[in-house]
């Protein structure tokens, strides 16, 4: 892997939420945050497309949400 094998943050996260939804054919349930589909999510410390791409693993999850329940917080 090198420079041309790169994606952006945002064609990442596309990736593994849009995209995963329409590879298992849920992508009218999953994928997205819209009324109607299920509310599976994480609330980021930070924006993981405006912060420099060696600092992404690092942005602290606040809370995962699963059926739009919170099932876990940070301290």
């Amino acid at each position: 892997l090198g420079p041309t094998q790169r994606i952006t943050a945002e064609e990442g996260l596309r990736i593994y939420t849009v995209g995963s939804a329409e590879v298992c054919g849920e992508d009218a349930i999953k994928g997205r945050l819209t009324p109607g589909q299920l509310a599976d999510f994480v609330v980021l410390g930070a924006d993981p497309r405006t912060v420099a791409a060696s600092d992404i693993a690092a942005i602290p999850v606040q809370s995962t949400w699963v059926g739009a329940q919170r099932v876990w917080g940070a301290q």
